[in-house]
Formats: C-alpha cells, sequence, structure tokens
C-alpha cells in the first residue's frame, strides 16, 4: 500500500463509503492524507466564569445552580441551566433538547465547552458540548481533535478512522524535500509533518508540521511557475498592430481622463504588445481603479488589427455585465467591433452558432466564462487572451486558453492587493503593472468597527439607505465547523433579518452549497434592485458590479483576514452615492481592535495588505480564517509571506544548482514535480 493506492484498499471503507469520499476528490490514500483539517478542536483547562470573553469557545466547570427550565413551543423548545463557580455565574442554553432536564441533578458538577454569547447585555453559551459527571474532561484536556469538511453522509470520525490507517502506511521515501534544503530552513521530515498536522500532540508539532507543509507547497509551486516563465520567455511576437487611431480616438472621448496610473499601465500595455516577445503581463489595481476599460483597450486594439481578444471572467453574471458594458460602450463612440457572448448556460443551438463565429473570425471580442476554453471552441487567430479576478482562475486554465492561439499575448487582471515582494513571486510567470489610483470621482468609503451590541442600530440605517433606493450587502457570521451549518446559519440570519425590517424590504441569502445557476440568478435579482438586502457568505467577493448598493455589514469581521475585508469592501462604493461599511466584532481583545483599525484608517488595498502582513503572527492559525486570496491547500501568503519568500529563494537556489533536476539525489522531486504539472495541481492555485 502506498499513496497511489485507492481509498477503498482502507479497512472500513466498501463501495458506498468510498462514493462519499469521491464527492470531496479524494480517490487515493495521498489524496486523503492531504485532506488537511479546517480547524482543531483544542480542549484547554476550564476558565474561570469572570474571564470568559464574548465570540471565544471557552470550558468552564462548575455547580448546577436552580432548576433546569424549559420554554418555548414543542418544536422549539428551550432548555436553560445556570452554572456556578467561585468567580460567577453563567447562563447555558441548548435548543431542541428537552431531554436534558432529566439529566442534570442540581448542585451535581458539570464541565461545558461551547461558545460564549452576549444576548440582552448578558454572556450565555449556546449549545455546549456537555462532559457530565465532569471528571469525563479530564481525558480530553490538552488534546487537539481535528474537523475536516464534510459531505452529507460522511462524519467526521470516519475520515479520523481512514486518516489514522492512511499515516500507519508512511513510506520515508515519499519525502521529496532535497535534504540539504530540509535542513538549511529547519524543515520537519514528511512523515513526521503528516502525522503532526493530522493529530498533533500540542500546539508546537501542529506549527512545525504546518510550515514543513506549506514550504513543500509553495516550492512546488514557484518550481512549476519557474518551467512556466522559460517557456514563455522563448516565445516570439508573431502579430503586428499598427491601426491603432480608434482606440487612441475611444481615449479622448472616454466621458472621463485616464489617471496617471491607467495611462502608465496602458503604455506598458502597448510596448508590449508591440515588442518582439509575447506579453505575459499582470495589472493589479484595486477595488474600482479601472482596470475594465485597460483590458477593454488592449483587446480593440486587437480587434481593430484583424485578430481576435478573449476575456474571460470567473462567474457568467461577470461575463454577461462586462458583455453587455462593453457592447454599450463601442455603441455609444461608433465603433465597429464584433463581440460575442459564450457562457455554459447557453442553449447547444446558441453555442453551436457562436462556435462557428468564433472559428470563422466573425467575432472579434470573445467574452466568456471557462466555456472559452473548451474542446469545442476553435479561434481563428487568438491574438490576446485576458483572465479577470486571477486568484479565482489557474495557471493551468489561463494555459489552457493561450493554447487555443499560436501563443498568443496575455493579461491577467487582479484586484487583489498583494504587497509587491509577494506578487513578483505569486506571479512569477508574468512581468506586473499597478494601478495605484482611483478615478478622482470616487467618494471615499466610510468605515467604522462596532460591537454586538450595535447590531439593532446597524439594521435601521441599512433599513434607512432601502428606503432612500439603495441596497445593502451583509456576510453572514462564519461557522468553521460545518459548512451544513454554514448554510443554515445564512438563511436563519436571512430571515432573523427579514423579521426584524417587515415585508416591505426584500432580503435573500446567497452561499457555496448553491448551483451555480441559482447564485447567478440571486446576483442578476440584486442588480436589478428586486433584492434590497442580500445576505451571504464569502462567495460574494467576486460579484457583479452594484453600483445601487452603498452598505456593507461584515458580522464576526475578526475572523477575516484584512486584505479579504478589504475585497469584500470593495462590492460597494462604486456608484455616485455615499457607501459605508460596519464591521462588526464580538472580541474584545486588544489585537482584534487594533488590527480592524486599520480598515478605519484606510481605504488602500495595498497599504491593508503590508499592514497585514505585518500584524499576523502563527498564533492567528488557530483562530482566524485564511485570507481567501489564492486557493492553496494549506498555505496563505499573508500569514505564511516568510515561508514563501523562503521557499522561493530555496527554488532559485535549487535551479541554479540543477537547472534540469538532472541529479540522482533530486530524482524524487524531479518526478513529484512531473505530477503536480500533469495533474494540473495549478488549477485553482492563482
Amino acid at each position: 500500500m502506498n499513496e497511489q493506492s485507492a481509498i477503498s484498499t482502507l479497512k472500513g471503507i466498501g463501495e458506498k463509503t468510498e462514493q462519499l469520499f469521491h464527492k470531496l476528490n479524494i480517490y487515493t490514500i495521498g489524496d486523503l492524507l492531504r485532506h488537511f483539517p479546517r480547524g482543531y478542536e483544542v480542549y484547554e483547562e476550564a476558565t474561570p466564569i469572570a474571564e470568559i470573553e464574548e465570540g471565544k469557545i471557552v470550558t468552564v466547570t462548575g455547580a448546577i445552580y436552580g432548576k433546569v427550565q424549559v420554554s418555548g413551543k414543542s418544536n422549539m423548545q428551550v432548555v436553560t441551566l445556570y452554572v456556578k463557580d467561585l468567580t460567577g455565574t453563567l447562563k447555558v442554553v441548548w435548543f431542541r433538547m428537552p431531554f436534558l432536564r432529566n439529566t442534570f441533578q442540581k448542585g451535581g458538577m458539570v464541565t461545558l465547552r461551547g461558545k460564549v454569547t452576549k444576548r440582552r447585555g448578558t454572556l450565555l453559551m449556546e449549545q455546549p458540548e456537555i462532559f457530565y459527571p465532569n471528571t469525563t474532561y479530564e481525558k480530553k484536556i490538552h488534546t487537539m481533535q481535528p474537523n475536516y469538511a464534510l459531505t452529507a453522509g460522511l462524519t467526521n470520525n470516519a475520515v479520523i478512522k481512514a486518516m489514522k490507517q492512511a499515516i500507519l502506511y508512511l513510506d520515508l521515501k515519499q519525502d521529496f524535500l532535497p535534504v540539504d534544503i530540509r535542513l538549511r530552513y529547519h524543515l520537519a521530515e514528511y512523515n513526521y509533518a503528516m502525522q503532526g498536522i493530522h493529530f498533533p500532540v500540542e500546539k508546537q508539532q501542529f506549527y512545525a508540521s504546518r510550515e514543513r507543509l506549506v514550504f513543500e507547497e509553495f516550492f512546488l509551486f514557484v518550481l512549476a511557475l519557474r518551467q512556466i516563465k522559460e517557456r514563455n520567455e522563448k516565445s516570439k511576437n508573431t502579430f503586428s498592430f499598427p491601426w491603432q487611431e480608434p482606440v487612441e480616438r475611444l481615449v479622448k472621448e472616454l466621458p472621463y481622463q485616464l489617471t496617471n496610473a491607467q495611462q502608465r499601465v496602458w503604455s506598458e500595455i502597448k510596448a508590449d504588445m508591440t515588442g518582439t516577445h509575447m506579453m505575459s503581463r499582470l495589472v493589479q489595481g484595486d477595488v474600482g481603479s479601472g482596470k475594465t476599460i485597460i483590458a477593454l483597450l488592449a483587446l480593440l486594439l486587437v480587434a481593430v488589427n484583424g485578430y481576435q481578444g478573449a476575456l474571460m471572467a470567473p462567474t457568467e453574471v461577470l461575463a454577461k455585465q462586462h458583455f453587455e458594458s462593453v457592447c454599450e460602450l463601442l455603441r455609444e463612440h461608433q465603433i465597429s467591433v464584433n463581440v460575442e457572448l459564450l457562457t455554459g448556460s447557453m442553449t447547444a443551438k446558441e453555442k453551436r452558432m457562436a462556435y462557428e463565429r468564433i472559428a470563422s473570425g466573425q467575432a472579434q471580442i470573445i467574452i466568456g466564462t471557462h466555456a472559452l476554453i473548451q474542446e469545442k471552441v476553435n479561434y481563428q487567430s487568438l491574438a490576446l487572451v485576458v483572465t479577470d479576478e486571477q486568484h479565482r482562475f489557474g495557471v493551468k486554465q489561463r494555459e489552457k486558453l493561450a493554447a487555443k492561439g499560436e501563443t498568443p499575448h496575455i493579461l491577467v487582471m487582479s484586484a487583489t492587493p498583494i504587497p509587491r515582494t509577494l506578487a513578483i513571486i505569486l506571479y512569477g510567470d508574468l512581468d506586473i503593472s499597478v494601478i495605484d489610483e482611483l478615478p478622482a470621482n470616487r467618494l471615499p468609503i466610510k468605515n467604522c468597527v462596532v460591537d454586538t451590541s450595535y447590531r439593532k442600530t446597524a439594521y435601521q440605517f441599512m433599513k434607512k439607505q432601502v428606503l432612500e433606493g439603495r441596497q445593502c450587502y451583509v456576510i453572514c457570521p462564519m461557522i468553521e465547523e460545518n459548512e451544513n451549518l454554514e448554510v443554515e446559519n445564512v438563511i436563519d440570519y436571512a430571515q432573523t433579518l427579514q423579521d426584524e425590517l417587515g415585508d416591505m424590504i426584500r432580503v435573500d441569502y446567497l452561499h457555496g452549497k448553491m448551483k451555480q445557476a441559482e447564485k447567478d440568478e440571486i446576483m442578476e435579482q440584486f442588480g436589478r434592485r428586486e433584492i434590497q438586502i442580500l445576505v451571504s457568505t464569502t462567495v460574494i467577493e467576486v460579484g457583479i458590479n452594484v453600483p445601487n448598493a452603498t452598505v456593507m455589514m461584515v458580522e464576526n469581521a475578526e475572523r477575516f483576514g484584512l486584505a479579504q475585508l478589504h475585497q469584500l469592501r470593495g462590492r460597494v462604493g462604486r456608484g455616485i452615492h455615499q457607501s459605508y461599511c460596519i464591521f462588526m466584532s464580538g472580541s474584545k481583545s486588544k489585537e482584534t481592535k487594533e488590527r480592524l483599525s486599520i480598515l478605519n484608517k484606510s481605504n488602500d488595498g495595498f497599504y491593508i495588505a503590508s499592514e497585514d502582513l505585518k500584524l499576523r503572527g502563527p498564533g492567528d492559525l488557530f483562530g482566524i480564517r485564511q485570507s481567501g486570496i489564492l486557493d492553496f491547500k494549506l498555505a496563505d501568503v499573508f500569514q505564511d509571506a516568510r515561508v514563501l519568500q523562503h521557499a522561493s529563494e530555496a527554488a532559485d537556489c535549487l535551479l541554479k544548482e540543477d537547472e534540469k533536476l538532472e541529479r540522482e539525489e533530486h530524482r524524487n522531486l524531479r518526478e513529484h514535480l512531473q505530477s503536480y504539472l500533469q495533474e494540473g495541481e495549478l488549477e485553482t492555485t492563482l
């Protein structure tokens, strides 16, 4: 048995369970080992009641005080209990668990572990784990239990059981990291790291294991990028763009003047496209900095010279929006260029006709989703590929689209404000341009960081905005332990908000488990102003442009990285009206307040990203969601910036010594890198 063995070779995994693992893209033992925990239950010593903080998961031990009370309707019974220790009393509630009234004895000692919230100014613990008698907790103290992403029918315990078996079969030969690199950067060996990431005995083992696996992930990624860059650098520019008059005319006729930053970036793109080698350029620009018009100018330059340009957007809704705004702009300025839309939801007949127009060259600018890279799509003369919101596309996808033409120019657009030092590494196959200035007419977003007691006031503020004709987003509290709970949470929250605001205002919700067509429909309704308030998880991060949305409220803001909060904030402030962002946090910690106050001070994504970089430490790995930027399995470009720099340095040193990885001691690494490139591991990383 090895990492290539099927998951079904493990004991206890029959056909039915195997299918459930397949739903999580786990087919082999290697896939299982890389199904890393989403988080851990850390069982620590009990906290005195007087010291507990809102928003934290804590353990308390105390005596049962008074009677167990059961109230509410039969379908929603609430069990209330009071627990007392030497420092104070805590109210505890459970929902839909009436049998508990017979469980507890007055005066008995109980240990409870759960999340503490504040209701009507009183701290309470909701739905905690029960250890009764309280001595049963002693077995759990100081242990860390992994929590895995699951699918319906598969329990966390079933994954733990399979994982323990898989780890027994680990083979030392699997360690492909060269020994000298491992020793130079003080990295754990492979077996220790795998054991320590899944079943850490204590936090230090977890940190050491995670660092090794994060390094490995970055190291492979950088090596793969270097290969792509080398290939791209050899590509000669075979296209000619002599006619630029319609493009320059459009620039002059725009109802606004391009900012200095936009003009600079446009000059860099023109120089690339008319130079001797193919363009491979990343345009980084904060949300609302005007990247789209630059992309359109490049597509237009291609089209008026008789070639084709393609723009790939991450969602259908966004692709449609790009299509409509490009058509409108060309119509307004009387520029005769044929624009084609291609998305997955089009009918077979619509697709067939689009394919014909693309293949014949009639379609000059093609805008779409992943549908642009399907096998059936053939381009007549593809000279430029633009990908929008790059962190949602893989390098592989970009390459696949590029392969549709004879080495076309590549332009990558990203609103992700990554500090330049990291961007140079992460986008190692691309030259980098930055649009670091917002258009003059943009009103800066007004921000406020508030605690949960402000929630009712925030609801009234949103109501006032809606009555003035505006729209609002609410980013729902995140639930780490269980994705299904996260879905319920969004739905429940939307219902609570609907009840609060009344039937005159339509509240709807969006979450990651919805089918893409459902998500698109909700977003389109929001775009048409049929929905006034949209409650969502972070799936909204890459969404359509809704200039009428003026309020963004983020619940549990402390759970996010600053860069992601800034990305979310970019959903508002896109129109002529003043926009507001409310960051709500239940945390009382000084560090949290310090972090969130940076958002209060600045709307500059690059400044925020670099501050985020300074503030984050390894302790955050237990409490804060990853930034959500660049979809690595384990690594996070902000939290792990130091490791990323080390991995990049190590890759460069190695390639200087052994460019083709031909030495015998690098054989394992060479084979691993080949399978990494073949299996499309770069698919969603960049």
